[in-house]
């Protein structure tokens, strides 16, 4: 696999990305990140107004955007929605001239399993991490043919058939390897065009509103690591040569390594933390 080129300072510059959520967490640490570069960032997210129970939102997000060097378009909107997010595509092309990067970020969590998981619950989590996927790469794919350098980056894992992912979370486990399916799909049939499709995911449990509220509360928190972890990890696949980049299945800390990052300590939600580091799922 070819490294990007050291030498280039900012290759996002005046590049477009477009991201399914982005209001906070992850999806906004990658906004940032290549903001920085001077790329240009549309933003897809439900969170027009504040919600007690999540930071940020779409609003606030586009600020902090705008605050790290990129041009942004926030686009109140649904993934689920899909005239919507054409709708979303169209005003990118619109404003900034074509899509260079897709990045599906939105995603839905719940692991509740199979047998006490309401119906519309798990709706709800292939709607958005499944079919979200779908929908707004599908309809960015034109565009990004169109690219001199074309990537899709989703936030899933790498497929493993361990049985203790289905017996303690199937429902989630089939939403989110269809994520990784749908893209790694991506990176075969379009590899001959040149579009890059790549999944990333942490090693680690990592600092968000999901982990907190859902996975780990706060002892989770005290193994996680911040979300620039991931985001630094996802600068680094984007600005890979396209060609030479896909079908990859990457993890964070891999992906650093492999630019020359061994020491992750800054990416410790508290360095002073004497707690070990909490594994993600599906790792």
């Amino acid at each position: 696999m070819t490294s990007a080129d050291p030498t280039d300072t900012a290759p996002l510059a005046g590049k477009t990305l477009i991201m399914s959520g982005g209001s906070r967490g992850i999806g906004l640490a990658i906004a940032e990140r290549v903001a920085r570069d001077g790329a240009n960032v549309a933003l897809i997210a439900k969170t027009d107004n504040p919600d007690p129970r999540l930071p940020g939102t779409i609003h606030t997000a586009a600020q902090a955007v705008e605050a790290a060097g990129g041009q942004v378009l926030p686009i109140v909107g649904d993934i689920r929605d899909e005239d919507g997010v054409a709708q979303a595509v169209a005003r990118t092309v619109e404003q900034f001239g074509g899509i260079d990067i897709v990045v599906n970020n939105a995603s839905a969590i719940n692991l509740t399993n199979i047998g006490d998981l309401p119906a519309k619950r798990y709706d709800l989590m292939l709607d958005i991490n499944a079919r979200g996927t779908f929908v707004l790469t599908s309809l960015a794919l034109p565009h990004l043919a169109k690219s001199a350098n074309p990537h899709v980056l989703t936030l899933s894992p790498p497929l493993d058939m361990d049985r203790k992912w289905l017996a303690n979370f199937a429902p989630y486990t089939v939403s989110k390897y269809a994520m990784t399916m749908l893209t790694l799909g991506v990176a075969e049939s379009r590899r001959a065009d040149g579009i890059a499709a790549n999944c990333l995911w942490p090693r680690t449990l990592i600092a968000t509103a999901a982990v907190q509220n859902i996975v780990g509360g706060d002892d989770g928190l005290a193994g996680s690591r911040k979300p620039e972890i991931v985001a630094d990890a996802a600068y680094e696949i984007l600005r890979r040569p396209a060609r030479e980049c896909t079908g990859n299945t990457f993890v964070d800390d891999d992906v650093l390594a492999d630019a020359g990052v061994t020491d992750l300590d800054a990416y410790r939600l508290d360095p002073t933390s004497s707690a070990d580091l909490a594994l993600d799922i599906f790792l």
